[in-house]
């Protein structure tokens, strides 16, 4: 029946699934698969038709995967989303590294290749060369992103061409806040790893003065490695408002000619750090972007660079297929002591996680968590996952590693990039206008219709995996020279948009006070 039915209107992706996948857009009443039974309502690509008949409780299979289970019986050919099925239970029966052999024979064996990038002091590599102002408290949001605002407005920039820009970190917390604990901890390393990133050449640090987060400690917790390149103020100590912004601006002109030195030079892509996004997905995502990044990331992953997968929740229903390749037990017990953690936490606030997919998910055609994870977590390839690592921390391994995040793409992107990563990609089906600084964006449309209705926002198509049948590896190619060009400096779409001043949310964990 499978060999039958995939074809023209729709794929299967694996011999045990019992839903196929609408491949483009049917109208109501038509029977895309033939089974004698008319849609009663249009549908998009992406969504699910039943192959055979299921019974009510019986498990839904997509990628030969538990999605969910039918809430009623279901007949063959009939749509299959949320009015027939329901979250359910997935695979627990963890098989740490199981699979680790078969990942670690996925790594290809590439010659080196080299993008043109900062070389930094310490040995890292930048693909950007900001100055940042970062905000330790709410309180002095206003003045550095005032004073960023005059001085790229000014011209005074077009004198430093190695230069790409004066960007202002801005939060909403760093006082009212516990001085100690997680919800600390996460704000102290992203401060820290945003003045200190590699894509940074200096940073000021702003304070009110009286606010929990405070640079000596910062100083004292990370010790003296990337301090030697920013600087401190505060409002209370520079006289008030206009004072501090006319003080800013007098340290970032009097840094500038020092920051404008670097230039770039050929480089090894193994120092690159990726960080992976998905956002607005659709039932396509898992098919087409995500997996031809995953083939992209497997190359990274030979030429010795490190790619991050995050966004924790967006994981939960297919973390088994991340544990089997573990590369130790410990990796996989923090992964799961991690989802454990995740379940607790939308309990207590009342939620489950299968709170995401959102609305716009699943208008694209994805019912339940567990079917989005195993779309997501094809972002990452296929080789061993080699590292664990906290929201923000600094990521060292080279490979696939994990960090743990929401699934909210501006506080997953801003706690990967605290961790080093110069670049980031995004996949999307819906659409997205995302942008982040210092790393840039890249983004991925998983179907033709995106990258046609917003060809300003999106950098690559990848739908014509699925419309012209370009092979996953070819894609993965694609996505790979794209990246090394955007490290080496070329323009992403989301830069030339002028994204990614409002893309910088730090994750608040623990109680407002």
């Amino acid at each position: 029946m499978h060999a039958d039915r995939s074809g023209p209107a729709a794929i299967i992706l694996h011999e045990a699934d019992n839903v196929a996948i609408l491949r483009e857009r049917v109208a109501g009443g038509g029977d895309p698969l033939g089974f004698g039974r008319p849609l009663p309502q249009p549908l998009s690509a992406g969504h699910k038709i039943a192959l055979r008949p299921i019974p009510h409780g019986a498990s839904i299979l997509k990628f030969g995967q538990i999605i969910g289970t039918a809430k009623m019986d279901i007949a063959a050919g009939e749509h299959v989303h949320t009015h027939n099925c329901a979250f359910s239970e997935h695979d627990r029966a963890y098989t740490i590294g199981d699979d680790l052999a078969r990942a670690a024979a996925a790594i290809p064996d590439i010659a080196p290749r080299h993008f043109a990038g900062y070389r930094r002091a310490d040995g890292r590599i930048g693909t950007r060369n900001f100055i940042a102002l970062c905000a330790t408290v709410n309180c002095s949001a206003t003045v550095i992103r005032r004073a960023a605002f005059e001085l790229e407005t000014s011209g005074v920039l077009a004198n430093y061409p190695n230069v790409d820009g004066i960007v202002a970190f801005a939060h909403g917390s760093g006082c009212g806040m516990a001085s100690e604990g997680r919800g600390f901890d996460i704000l102290q390393r992203v401060l820290w790893g945003h003045a200190t990133h590699p894509n940074v050449g200096a940073a000021v640090f702003v304070g009110l003065g009286c606010e929990v987060m405070q640079i000596a400690r910062m100083k004292s917790v990370f010790g003296a490695a990337g301090a030697d390149h920013f600087h401190g103020l505060t409002i209370q100590d520079s006289g008030g408002t206009r004072q501090t912004i006319a003080a800013i601006k007098a340290k970032v002109l009097e840094i500038l000619p020092a920051v404008n030195e670097v230039h770039r030079e050929p480089v090894p892509v193994s120092a690159l750090k990726v960080a992976l996004q998905c956002g607005g997905s659709d039932g396509l995502s898992g098919i087409t972007a995500n997996p031809a990044l995953g083939a992209a990331c497997d190359l990274l992953v030979g030429l010795g660079a490190t790619v991050i997968l995050s966004e924790t929740p967006e994981i939960y229903g297919a973390e088994q297929l991340l544990l089997r390749r573990a590369v130790n037990q410990q990796v996989a017990d923090r992964l799961i002591a991690c989802l454990g953690w995740w379940e607790r936490y939308t309990a207590m606030n009342g939620g489950s996680m299968d709170n995401n997919p959102s609305p716009g998910n699943k208008a694209g055609g994805l019912t339940t968590i567990l079917e989005k994870s195993l779309g997501a977590v094809a972002k990452g390839g296929s080789t061993p996952l080699t590292a664990f690592y906290d929201y923000a921390e600094q990521v060292t391994a080279p490979g696939l590693v994990f960090m743990d995040t929401p699934g909210y793409d501006p506080v997953s992107a801003t706690g990967q990039i605290a961790g080093g990563a110069q670049i980031v990609v995004f996949t999307t089906g819906r659409g997205s206008a995302f942008g982040s600084k210092p790393a840039p964006t890249v983004k991925l449309a998983t179907n033709d219709a995106l990258f046609a209705s917003m060809p300003e926002d999106m950098d690559l198509n990848c739908g014509d995996v699925l419309s012209e049948s370009v092979p996953l590896s070819d894609k993965g190619l694609q996505i790979l020279e794209l990246l090394l060009a955007v490290a080496s400096g070329a323009q992403s779409k989301s830069e030339a948009l002028g994204l990614g001043d409002n893309e910088f949310v730090p994750w608040q964990v623990g109680a407002v006070m």
